[in-house]
């Protein structure tokens, strides 16, 4: 099988979908009218509340929404084959995740701007509401360390523990203990050799085609010359991005220049600002590749914990500067980027037309589970891939940022459904270019070093045990790909492949391995673009929502431009999802953050079909109903099945560990339980009280509105 029909088909579907089911949302459902003004005319204040171009807005709000999710999510899902991510992919969006977009953004701008929270207290009660508004901004925490990780991942380093009496073998081994370098009193670090065979304590064996660095406790030696058995304390260094963190960082003082350009220096001159922006962005893409090996490099190479102090400092101060600075601007420059790169790509994949390597089913993971996700395709695959499908996350920008400057409501078509698409776009793109990988290369950049061993047998008998990682790594400019799981690097790595294999066909080059280590770094900048500019959006959105709860305790706190309540809450914010990012992993965050995700666009689809009720349209709840059934089911299912074989067990874990108390386990274990029964306990809460409302009989009925 071959990419190209796969792209033809999900580019069909997505147009017939906007141009019919779009056209009869916006006409019949939501009854847009333009007559009406919406709330960034009637509370204009020119900070949150401002008319803003639909270009520009559909750009801001396609880069809020378009965060890790559609790029993730489908890398992730690759453990199942590629076929059930794709048929997910394309039904859900149309059917699906557009609709709940466009519907929400509707309800928001009929309601003053308001959030999500306060558009269920006001269609369902106040009870319902204040339970909501909890629930939304626990599942907004959650969402934020979700998307963080994967920054964190694709840049930070990090040391991963390896077992005590491991035994590494190989011609060079012995030279290279030798030859380590001490870093403090106590620990040493080797370089190993290549082709280094690491055999684990259970007796699995795995080849290591590339060198890798070792943090060794000081005085180890080898026992003979071509082997060593490691001791405790031993841990495999990962290498973080220094030339991704400078791209990255680049991009703040550059979208703060194109918001000063574009509403003060020389104001309604997007045309111009936009080049402007962009054509620094690339610039600091290329500069990037000075940066390792130079002075600089120290500066940017950042540990794991390092880069997400800095994400947690930017998520911050993007949450509290004013959102023509650098909210606003950043968005619409990362949605040229994005959206210019989206058509890039999709013409690579047409033109280099790459064999899909994974299978359809993999019938290995299937139906038992694999590295990220311990259960079978269903439900699980609905969870792996949320936001190029159906996001609840989006139904926060949806009543958050972008309702408040939305200019007149035909906009919210353009804006709520075919932002959507291009995000279902997004994902498809990168469920091709995961699925193009080599299997042995996939799997090894994508299982994390200490589940290694694990899935070292399986891998074997899938026939992908071989991998080209020393290859790989030269491509892509020396960087470490071993281990670094999260999905993004396993995806830079795919793009790369693919837009070079498609400009060697059309120039008929025979190897342009020298500008792979371009296309790399471009997508890893392209990637962290996504998933920052969702943080910075999601972590000022947060704040409205604890605004909103504390402000029923301490009345100021509720006033969005009230300074010192901005600073407090937008701190309280960054330091919550952070946290979480700190004590968690890939396998614990992504799937609470993929439960927690659709659990909330549930409550989205709660609210707007309540609200076509009570506006006089329930003839229509079926648009909302159908996808709002099915997400119910996978969602539920999938809590139920990760608290009976993730979560509580990890939790029980922690207490009856050897050696006493395993406080890592507990935390986590107790975190993602006790927040999964909450979610679920709001949810059905809420279905109930829903419920009820549209089969009241006493129900009086407005007029539409």
């Amino acid at each position: 099988m071959h990419a190209l029909p796969l792209i033809l088909l999900a580019l069909a579907a997505m147009a017939i979908s906007y141009r019919f089911y779009s056209k009869f949302i916006a006409t019949y459902v939501a009854v847009l009218d333009d007559s009406r003004k919406t709330p960034a005319e009637t509370h204009y204040d020119g900070q949150n509340y401002d008319p803003t171009n639909r270009w520009v807005l559909f750009g801001h709000h396609f880069a809020a929404i378009s965060g890790a999710g559609p790029l993730i999510g489908p890398v992730l899902a690759i453990q199942f084959g590629y076929l059930p991510g794709f048929v997910w992919l394309v039904v859900g969006v149309c059917l699906a995740g557009a609709v709940q977009d466009m519907m929400v953004l509707a309800a928001s701008v009929r309601n003053d701007g308001k959030s999500l929270a306060e558009l269920a207290r006001r269609s369902l009660g106040t009870r319902a509401g204040s339970i909501a508004s909890v629930a939304i901004f626990f599942i907004v925490i959650i969402a934020l360390s979700g998307l963080g990780l994967v920054v964190v991942k694709a840049l930070g380093g990090e040391a991963v523990k390896l077992p005590e009496g491991t035994i590494l073998k190989g011609s060079g081994v012995a030279a290279s203990v030798s030859a380590a370098t001490a870093i403090d009193s106590t620990s040493v670090i080797a370089q190993l050799p290549q082709d280094t065979v690491v055999t684990y304590p259970r007796g699995t064996t795995v080849h290591r085609s590339e060198s890798f660095r070792l943090k060794l406790p000081n005085g180890t030696i080898a026992t003979d010359d071509v082997s060593l058995t490691l001791p405790a304390g031993s841990s495999e260094l990962v290498k973080g991005s220094s030339w991704g963190v400078f791209t990255i960082a680049c991009t703040i003082p550059i979208a703060l220049f194109v918001g000063f350009y574009m509403y003060r220096l020389r104001p309604g001159r997007v045309l111009e600002a936009s080049a402007i922006g962009a054509v620094a962005v690339l610039a600091a893409t290329f500069a990037g590749n000075w940066i390792p090996g130079s002075p600089l490099e120290p500066w940017f190479s950042l540990t794991r914990e390092a880069t997400i102090l800095s994400i947690c400092i930017y998520g911050f101060i993007a949450s509290v500067l004013p959102v023509w600075l650098l909210l606003c601007p950043r968005d619409y420059l990362s949605s040229i980027l994005k959206i210019g790169t989206l058509v890039v790509l999709v013409l690579g994949v047409i033109i280099a037309n790459p064999k899909m390597e994974a299978p359809p089913i993999n019938e290995y993971f299937a139906g038992g589970g694999g590295p990220y996700f311990s259960g079978a395709i269903f439900p699980f695959v609905f969870i792996c891939i949320m936001c190029g499908a159906i996001s609840g996350f989006h139904t926060l920008v949806a009543s958050g940022t972008t309702p408040k400057m939305v200019g007149k409501e035909s906009d919210i078509r353009m804006i709520g459904y075919a932002s959507m698409l291009l995000e279902g776009l997004v994902a498809v793109v990168a469920l091709i270019a995961a699925a193009a990988l080599p299997q042995g290369d996939y799997w090894a950049i994508n299982i994390d070093l200490a589940n290694v061993e694990k899935y070292a047998d399986t891998l074997t008998k899938m026939g992908a045990g071989v991998d080209h990682l020393p290859v790989l790594e030269e491509q892509v400019g020396g960087e470490s790909l071993r281990g670094r799981t999260g999905g993004a690097v396993t995806l830079a790595v795919g793009m790369s492949q693919i837009m070079t294999g498609a400009i060697a066909r059309f120039s008929g080059e025979a190897s342009l391995d020298g500008v792979i280590k371009y296309w790399y770094h471009f997508a890893i900048m392209f990637e962290a673009l996504f998933i920052l500019t969702t943080i910075d959006a999601g972590t000022r959105i947060a704040r409205f929502l604890l605004q909103e709860i504390l402000g029923r305790v301490y009345k100021p706190m509720e006033r969005v431009d009230w300074l010192p309540g901005v600073i407090i809450g937008s701190f309280i914010v960054s330091l919550l999802w952070g946290g979480l990012i700190w004590t968690g992993s890939i396998g614990t965050i992504w799937p609470m953050f993929g439960i927690a995700n659709q659990l909330l666009a549930g409550i989205a689809l709660i609210v707007v079909t309540t609200m076509l009720f009570q506006n006089g349209r329930g003839r229509y709840c079926w648009v909302t109903v159908i996808p709002l059934i099915f997400v119910s089911i996978t969602s539920v299912t999938a809590a139920a099945r990760m608290l009976q074989d993730s979560f509580v067990p990890n939790l029980i874990g922690g207490f009856s560990a050897s050696g006493g108390l395993d406080y890592n386990r507990i935390i986590q274990g107790g975190l993602t339980t006790m927040a999964t029964v909450f979610l679920l306990c709001a949810y059905a809460w809420m279905l109930v009280v829903a419920l009820m409302e549209w089969f009241n009989p006493k129900r009086s009925t407005p007029s539409a509105s």
